[in-house]
């Protein structure tokens, strides 16, 4: 049985986002449509914060999954720190909020020089480093300006998690990390340049895990590394346990995220116990398992059509707008906004006007008869929604608004033609 997130309950027939009708959001905003719950984001927040309150810790929460700015600015108010893997998202937390760039994880396998320069201005709190090449280029950018990096080594533990293939980054074939077995000799090498503190592990396995045993392997992984170093002389003051929390976008398990997140908590701390005297300071990096739930897409059906035995629905939200079902083959639960209708559910595949086959929403979702305007919701869509959103058919992407209890706030507006257009040159 699917059991809706919390931000999105119906009354009186009639689906909302706390205590806004999404109907009404249609109806101001337009459609398709991003809907965030403010209520879901700090509560989501707050459970995975408790759950790790053993332990000194922060919350680096991943840009990429969703990087509004009023959502990063909520999140700073919360305590959050940042994950971020380009110039652009650290430019996008100083945005926010001036204060969260002390507390910014800089992580990414592709690092330019530019954005190492920008970094190192910026008085960021650590650089988390995946290969001997960035090392050197982060040491010259460093040299060069005179400015003090805090470096962590992303080792690669070789652990396995059962998710997509695209999103496991945790294994030796990935392109993420270096080998855990060549990471003295890098700290070593890193140790001896100008300008450059070793100061911690890093790691990272993987998106949307479901199995929580993994991150205790890896984490033991990395307590073994952190005794090495610190018996090289180093001063390890954090492990950064990366993020990968999945969440479930189709069942009930989503109802007990407290006890998702306690779970999780004692994977990760319990090899932590080992360090003792060290204690370094622990720092997570979850993106989706704040964000999913707490977002939707509201869509307006175009067409209801039939091609032999199967059934479509046409709607006017497409790949562009929520790109996860044609990537991953991902699940979201898709209801009609009003329940006024009676009919009997149906299959059918919920579809956008994109041309492509992929372009699909939902593959044999069971959905009453739809008439043209009725108003659907996807579930689930707050992380890498609008972050993976295009202009693939020169589509506008859509307009995003967060709801706080009875308050509706525009945190994006609806793009145009000329917003699109004005970087391009007709030329002859």
């Amino acid at each position: 049985m699917f059991i809706r997130p919390p931000g999105f309950e119906y009354e009186k027939q009639e689906l909302h986002c706390e205590r806004v009708p999404l109907s009404k959001l249609a109806d101001k905003f337009g459609t398709p449509l991003y809907v965030y719950s403010a209520a879901t984001i700090r509560e989501r927040y707050s459970i995975l914060d408790r759950a790790f309150r053993a332990v000194p810790h922060t919350i680096c929460y991943s840009v990429k999954a969703n990087s509004n700015l009023s959502i990063l600015r909520l999140l700073a108010g919360l305590g959050a720190g940042f994950d971020i893997v380009s110039g652009g998202e650290l430019e996008r937390v100083r945005v926010a909020s001036k204060k969260a760039v002390k507390k910014v994880v800089f992580s990414g396998v592709g690092k330019t020089a530019e954005e190492l320069r920008l970094t190192l201005r910026s008085g960021i709190l650590l650089f988390n480093v995946e290969s001997e090449g960035e090392l050197e280029l982060l040491s010259e950018c460093a040299l060069k300006l005179r400015k003090n990096a805090r470096i962590a080594l992303r080792v690669n533990p070789d652990v396995p998690a059962e998710t997509h293939p695209y999103i496991s980054t945790g294994l030796r074939e990935h392109k993420f990390g270096v080998p855990i077995s060549a990471a003295r000799e890098l700290c070593r090498r890193a140790a001896g340049r100008k300008y450059l503190t070793v100061a911690g592990v890093s790691l990272h396995i993987g998106s949307q895990i479901t199995d929580v045993s993994p991150f205790g392997i890896a984490i033991e992984r990395a307590v073994d590394l952190i005794q090495q170093l610190a018996s090289d002389g180093h001063q390890i003051r954090f492990i950064d346990a990366g993020g990968g929390l999945g969440v479930s976008y189709n069942s009930a398990e989503q109802a007990d995220f407290a006890g998702v997140a306690r779970k999780y908590a004692e994977a990760i701390i319990r090899p932590l116990l080992r360090l003792k005297k060290l204690k370094p300071h622990l720092l997570l990096e979850p993106g989706r398992s704040i964000i999913a739930p707490a977002g939707a897409v509201v869509t307006r059906v175009l067409y209801e059509k039939q091609n032999g035995n199967k059934r479509f629905v046409v709607a006017d939200a497409a790949m562009n707008d929520l790109i996860r079902p044609a990537l991953y083959g991902a699940k979201h639960e898709i209801t009609p906004v009003s329940l006024t209708r009676t009919d009997r559910d149906l299959l059918a595949d919920v579809v956008g006007p994109i041309c492509e086959s992929g372009d699909f929403l939902a593959r044999d979702a069971a959905l009453s008869p739809a008439t043209p305007g009725e108003l659907l919701c996807i579930y689930d869509a707050g992380a890498y929604g609008m972050s993976l959103a295009s202009n693939y058919n020169s589509r506008l992407r859509a307009a995003e608004v967060l709801v706080d209890g009875a308050r509706t706030r525009l945190v994006r507006r609806r793009e145009t033609m000329k917003d699109i257009l004005q970087t391009e040159m007709a030329c002859l």
